[in-house]
């Protein structure tokens, strides 16, 4: 199916109303759970931080299917505000009776910043990330959340994301490219023309998420920004940027960036190391995969090759729960190039 994206701006009841619909299926529920990296190290997070949360009140924000507030009272929470927006709320209050935890768990129908809750809590445990951390923008209500219902020294789980960027060699863009010079040889028709179109067509200004194998990563990954989830504001993640370096393993052609990030749990005194949970090409895969940006044109590297720039991350104008990113990058001797990345936007053409 093929979709003409509109650039036009929509209105923010408009831009949530697409966003929450999206969670009314089961499919993206199926998979959130399914992914067992994500869900197992929530849990064990959650029942690791059983001290900060037994006999204390814990918010949900965007609590789905419910399952991270069963996990809570698992380890011992009192109560928990299980708030969710979408229709999905429904299914969650089943699962919860179907569970007898119907006593200590609220689901509540409707958004962070518009649910009253009885009380302040001790505790917001949160799965808020999307495609490259900040897609969806989902972090913008558990800051809410927090400044509102927060007790002063409340736990926030998880308390702090990371993000990196690596270049990668995409070896499956260079065989679609390459295609159009061997229909020839196939069919006796010369289509070579056609790989300029096709590379402007591939690689062009979309953030494709998709799976980077460890073979395709070029270097070590650097981090370019860091989000303290207790101190950091609303008005920061309107441009969340750094500067990195990476030096090259050794001889090849970078064709694109791979965007990934971590969220890290906080760790009681008596755990030695925190959880982490990571979206690394390095780590197991987890349904974020990671975030491709691609060239406009493959760069030759060889051994320690220094590749340097700026990564910048903001919403898009047409939806301000898109991401959009800019970098600004230089690979060895090359002249410094600029390209900016959006997540494509199918949702206001489907629903329009």
């Amino acid at each position: 199916m093929s979709h003409v994206v509109k650039k036009r701006k929509l209105d923010k009841s408009r831009q949530d109303r697409l966003y929450f619909d999206s969670y009314t299926d089961v499919t993206i529920h199926e998979e959130m759970i399914a992914d067992h990296v994500r869900t197992n190290t929530y849990r064990m997070a959650i029942l690791r931080n059983g001290e900060s949360i037994r006999g204390k009140v814990v918010l949900d924000v965007g609590a789905g299917t419910g399952v991270l507030s069963m996990f809570c009272v698992q380890a011992g929470a009192r109560k928990v505000y299980a708030v969710e927006a979408c229709s999905i709320a429904e299914q969650a209050v089943k699962i919860v009776e179907k569970n007898n935890m119907e006593d200590k768990i609220e689901v509540i129908r409707g958004t962070v910043e518009t649910v009253d809750l009885p009380e302040q809590v001790e505790v917001i445990v949160s799965e808020w990330m999307g495609y490259a951390l900040l897609h969806e923008s989902m972090l913008n209500s558990v800051l809410y959340a927090r400044d509102k219902w927060l007790k002063p020294g409340g736990v926030i789980l998880p308390s702090k994301a990371e993000l990196y960027i690596s270049p990668i060699g995409d070896p499956v863009v260079e065989d679609r490219l390459n295609f159009w010079y061997t229909v020839k040889e196939q069919y006796g028709v010369d289509m070579s023309c056609m790989s300029d179109f096709a590379r402007r067509c591939i690689m062009n200004s979309d953030i494709t998420v998709n799976s980077v194998t460890v073979e395709d990563v070029l270097s070590h990954p650097a981090r370019f920004a860091e989000l303290d989830l207790y101190s950091v504001t609303v008005e920061e993640l309107r441009s969340v940027k750094g500067k990195f370096r990476c030096e090259s393993f050794g001889s090849a052609a970078v064709n694109a960036f791979c965007v990934h990030f971590t969220v890290t749990f906080p760790c009681p005194d008596n755990k030695p190391q925190a959880l982490v949970l990571s979206t690394s090409p390095f780590k197991p895969e987890t349904h974020w995969k990671q975030a491709v940006l691609y060239l406009d044109a493959p760069v030759d590297v060889v051994q320690d090759t220094a590749v340097t720039g700026e990564i910048s991350m903001f919403p898009s104008e047409e939806s301000a729960r898109h991401i959009c990113i800019h970098v600004d990058y230089t690979i060895g001797e090359q002249k410094r190039q600029s390209k900016t990345f959006s997540i494509p936007d199918w949702s206001s053409e489907a629903h329009s």
